[in-house]
């Protein structure tokens, strides 16, 4: 079964409004449910390409839902709008502040009916899960939280209801270097827990190529894929892996051409 499929897919906003512009164009690929093992899709390109437009067109979010043209299929079928089956991450911590940790990740359960007691037990796992606390943490609220700990939060209360698709737009883009290659480490280890399908924005090159089993790079706007490339798994932890010569070396060749592009975005 294809999880995702894009088949000429455009996107085009009026002029006049806030956007005004064709943001994608004729954008196709397929996404097919791998057993045991969901597909990690890193996307890479120059600013305002339309990368984020991708995940909302997936998500089934407006204004951005629906495309303008073409075909937009989710799970073998078109896309009606948001569902529990797909679950967004932002680069903002998206945590109520007014909750608690505990409260932030039964969140989701909360809104699916589950009682108070089974989806409080339940969050209490995944507390520990996503390297928290239950005895120091789970009563904090976000603003007592480091950027990290905020993000853990905001990543485990779209997963706790097991989305079969996760979108992720730059969740680590304001953390720290060593936060960050924390916080891959462990979306590794979420991610093939749940055996999900990912599809993670975002401008580092060596993150889409760490996290990634393939690299979507797009053109400028309007974007289109103009590379889909196989990279090596994230079967070693990533302050090892991106260290080694294999990596840098694809890590390298797949920078200068994120450079190319943004040569041709600033020439425009």
């Amino acid at each position: 079964m294809r999880i995702v499929h894009f088949e000429n897919v455009s996107k085009a906003f009026p002029d006049g409004t806030e956007h005004g512009h064709t943001v994608i164009k004729d954008v196709s690929f397929s996404v097919h449910d791998r057993p045991d093992h969901g597909e990690f899709i890193g996307i890479l390109g120059p600013s305002g390409c339309g990368k984020s437009t991708i995940l909302r067109l997936i998500a089934g979010l407006r204004p951005h839902h629906p495309a303008t043209s073409g075909i937009v299929e989710v799970l073998g079928g078109p896309v009606n709008g948001p569902g529990a089956d797909r679950g967004m991450v932002f680069q903002d911590y998206t945590s109520f502040d007014n909750r608690t940790v505990l409260e932030n990740i039964a969140f989701g359960l909360e809104c699916a009916g589950v009682g108070k007691k089974e989806r409080e037990d339940h969050a209490r796992v995944w507390i520990e899960k996503v390297g928290l606390s239950v005895k120091r943490d789970a009563d904090k609220f976000p603003h007592q939280l480091s950027g990290g700990m905020r993000q853990r939060v905001a990543i485990k209360r779209k997963l706790i209801l097991t989305p079969k698709i996760i979108l992720m737009e730059e969740p680590f883009g304001a953390l720290d270097p060593a936060t960050r290659l924390n916080m891959q480490d462990l979306l590794v280890s979420l991610w093939r827990e749940l055996q999900a399908t990912v599809f993670f924005v975002t401008h580092d090159v060596d993150e889409a190529v760490y996290l990634g089993d393939r690299v979507f790079i797009f053109s400028p706007a309007p974007g289109t894929i103009l590379h889909n490339l196989e990279v090596p798994p994230p079967d070693r932890p990533a302050r090892v892996m991106q260290r080694e010569p294999e990596f840098v070396a694809v890590s390298r060749e797949i920078s200068d051409i994120i450079e190319k592009l943004e040569g041709k975005v600033s020439d425009s």
